[in-house]
C-alpha cells in the first residue's frame, strides 16, 4: 500500500457512503423502515443531486515500506456552475517525515492552483502559488499533475456513494448523532474491484491503483432522515500494512465561495516543467 497515502490524500476520493445488494436488515429513516439496501439506494439518489458540500477528511496508512502516513485537511466542492474544489491539507506526514506547510489545492475549470512549499522548491517558483492550465502541459508533465487533479476530482459524492453499492453485508446497526445530526449507522464491506465496475470508468482505474493491495474494504457509513452521508469511515489491510479513512460531510447544496488566489500571489508553471 505504499501508494495509499498519497492517492487517497487528495482524493479522500471517492470513498463515503454505503450500500448493499440483498442485505436484510432495516433502519428507520424520516419514520419509513427500510432495508439497509435500499436505504443505501436512497442515498445514492440523493447523493447525485447534491451540487456542493464540505467535508473533513482524515487518513492514517501503517506499515509498508514507506512507514507511517497522516493526512488531515478539508474540502469544499461545487458542481455548478463548473466544477471547482479547494483542498486544504493542513497535516501531511509521509514514511514518517512531516510535509512542511502541508498544501492546498484550488480547482476552477481547467486550471488548478497549487500552493506548496514542496512543489515551489522543485519547480522553482518564486510566488506562493503554482498556477497550472491542464491543457497546456505536455503528455509527460500531464500524466502527474492531471493525476494529482484526476484524485481531487475523484472526491465527488455520487461516486462515492455508488462504490458502496457493491457491497453484499451492509446492514444497519444502531442509530447515533454526528455532528449534532441524528443518523442512521451502517456497516459492511465492498470488494474494490467489484466497487470500481460501478462508477466512472474514468475514476474506475484511479480507484483500482490507489487500492491495489486491498481487496476488500470495510466501512461504516451515517445517513440522516434525509438520506444523506454524514460520515464514513473505511479501513482495509493488506500484506501487512493498513489504512483508516474517515470522513465528515456538511452543508449540503450550501453556496460555497472556491476563488483562485489573488494574481500577484501566482506564478506560472516554468517552461522547463511545462515542456515545449
Amino acid at each position: 500500500m505504499r501508494r495509499l497515502a498519497p492517492a487517497l490524500a487528495l482524493g479522500g476520493a471517492a470513498l463515503v457512503a454505503v450500500a448493499g445488494c440483498g442485505a436484510q436488515s432495516t433502519s428507520s429513516l424520516g419514520n419509513v423502515k427500510l432495508a439497509a439496501a435500499e436505504a443505501v439506494q436512497q442515498s445514492v439518489q440523493k447523493a447525485e443531486a447534491v451540487t456542493s458540500y464540505s467535508a473533513d477528511v482524515a487518513l492514517e496508512a501503517t506499515g509498508g515500506d514507506k512507514g507511517t502516513s497522516k493526512i488531515q485537511g478539508s474540502l469544499l466542492y461545487q458542481s455548478r456552475p463548473q466544477l471547482a474544489t479547494d483542498v486544504k491539507l493542513d497535516t501531511i506526514t509521509y514514511g514518517g517525515q512531516n510535509v512542511p506547510g502541508g498544501a492546498r489545492a484550488i480547482l476552477s475549470g481547467d486550471t488548478v492552483y497549487v500552493k506548496s512549499q514542496l512543489l515551489n522548491k522543485f519547480a522553482g517558483a518564486a510566488k506562493p502559488w503554482v498556477k497550472v492550465s491542464l491543457t497546456d502541459v505536455n503528455a509527460k508533465e500531464q500524466a502527474g499533475i492531471k493525476g494529482f487533479m484526476d484524485q481531487i476530482q475523484q472526491f465527488d459524492l455520487a461516486s462515492t456513494v455508488k462504490l458502496l453499492t457493491a457491497s453484499k453485508d451492509v446492514k444497519a446497526v444502531g442509530t447515533e448523532t454526528v455532528g449534532g445530526v441524528d443518523t442512521t449507522h451502517y456497516s459492511g464491506t465492498f470488494p474494490v474491484a467489484e466497487a470500481a465496475q460501478v462508477i466512472d470508468p474514468a475514476k474506475s482505474a484511479q480507484l483500482q491503483r490507489d487500492l491495489s493491495q486491498a481487496k476488500n474494504v470495510k466501512f461504516d457509513f451515517w445517513a440522516d432522515a434525509q438520506s444523506l452521508p454524514r460520515k464514513v469511515a473505511l479501513s482495509g489491510a493488506q500484506q501487512g500494512a493498513t489504512f483508516n479513512l474517515t470522513a465528515f460531510f456538511k452543508g449540503f447544496n450550501e453556496p460555497v465561495e472556491i476563488t483562485a488566489p489573488p494574481a500577484d500571489q501566482v506564478s506560472e508553471l516554468p517552461k522547463n516543467h511545462v515542456g515545449n
